[in-house]
């Protein structure tokens, strides 16, 4: 049954690219549609605001459908919303062109999780999850920075182009390899999964994810800003130091996938320590080439741990109704990249890029206090499958 996670995998690739390829093509995008970097950053805002606004309602509805038509059309839509982000003429096309794809993703994110879990058992479900992830971090490690790459050699339409083609192509291996058996196989009815956010332990489970991913993206959306900007590097070396960013990530989410198995708090809690010390170091280290590398590198581990622990840490949280679960997971993490990209375009206009990484902080130092105070509380049935 591996094969299905690899195909699972290789779609998540493409679908969250789709979100996040953005960060490494706003400088690009912002000049040639003619606004400004926080505006540009907006549709960061925009994608992330959808899809917690609609992503848990979509995710409950669609959990009864067939699994491997709903993964084919989840791509496909993928695949013309990227179709119309490389012919967009203005920004408001660029951001219908945004709008799609964020109905489509926590849809996708939170049943392909489930279908993982499925597939290995909720014992598990870290490593399962951790498989599913390496499409994300390799979104990370290849998807943003080759993005970037192609931006500077060929125009940022290029990199949505060249997308657009890769999520039809994985489509049709969905297709042609994915077993119609996909599905999962106890089903909760649509009012009784909404039964969880009940539980105030749950609804803080959220607002830590919300908190985690202001305190990420309120930097990590300008990154390749800061890079070019305070750094001094061209596109190239951008996309070249947002690849090593990834490429690390491959060593958090190992890390991540073992660690939220045996505690998901403490988990979030020592990720977020160190995810501190990398963005706080930043910048005073940022012509150091040793100095920003080991930066750089901290902040990369610890995001793609965190993306990770965040996501199993709900789903833990919650056994009676993991999709549902995962998808407040998404929604809370998209409000908190949502208001992070927000936030992150206004402390560029109050204090500079170099207050990013001590704003940032200051939100994921929050969500370290809030996760202790978790620790503290003692989960309680609230929900019966039907």
């Amino acid at each position: 049954m591996l094969l299905p996670i690899i195909l699972l995998s290789a779609a998540g690739f493409t679908v969250l690219t789709t979100e996040f390829i953005i960060v490494g093509l706003l400088p690009a995008i912002a000049r040639d549609l003619e606004v400004t970097i926080p505006q540009a950053g907006l549709l960061v805002t925009l994608f992330a605001f959808t899809v917690a606004a609609f992503g848990p309602f979509l995710t409950a509805y669609f959990a009864r459908f067939e699994r491997r038509k709903l993964f084919i059309s989840v791509l496909i839509m993928f695949g013309v919303a990227n179709t119309v982000a490389a012919f967009a003429p203005n920004i408001w096309v660029m951001a219908a062109a945004r709008l799609i794809p964020a109905l489509g993703l926590p849809v996708f994110w939170a049943l392909a999780s489930e279908t993982a879990v499925d597939i290995v058992g909720p014992d598990h479900a870290g490593r399962a999850i951790a498989k599913i992830g390496f499409g994300i971090v390799c979104a990370t490690v290849f998807g943003i920075p080759v993005g970037t790459l192609i931006s500077d050699a060929f125009g940022w339409r290029s990199a949505f182009g060249i997308l657009a083609v890769i999520a039809f192509a994985k489509a049709l291996l969905l297709f042609i390899y994915l077993p119609k058996t996909s599905l999962h196989q106890h089903q909760v009815s649509f009012r009784s999964q909404f039964k969880i956010l009940h539980s105030p332990l749950m609804i803080g489970h959220v607002l830590l994810s919300i908190l985690v991913f202001s305190g990420m993206f309120t930097a990590y959306t300008y990154l390749a800003d800061i890079l070019e900007r305070l750094a001094g590097f061209n596109g190239t070396v951008v996309g070249w130091c947002l690849m090593g960013f990834g490429a690390v990530g491959l060593i958090g989410n190992s890390l991540g996938g073992r660690a939220v198995d045996r505690h998901p708090l403490i988990a979030s809690m020592m990720f977020c320590a160190f995810m501190i010390a990398g963005m706080v170091a930043l910048v005073p280290n940022i012509h150091s080439p040793l100095g920003l590398a080991a930066a750089m590198g901290i902040w990369g581990v610890t995001q793609a741990a965190l993306f990770l622990v965040s996501h199993v840490r709900l789903m833990k949280a919650a056994p009676e109704a993991p999709a549902f679960a995962a998808s407040l997971n998404i929604a809370g993490a998209n409000l908190g990249i949502g208001l992070g990209a927000m936030l992150g375009g206004r402390v560029i206009d109050s204090f500079g890029l170099q207050g990013l990484g001590f704003a940032a902080a200051a939100i994921i130092l929050a969500s370290v206090l809030l996760a202790m105070a978790l620790m503290t509380m003692k989960p309680r049935e609230i929900l019966t499958v039907q």
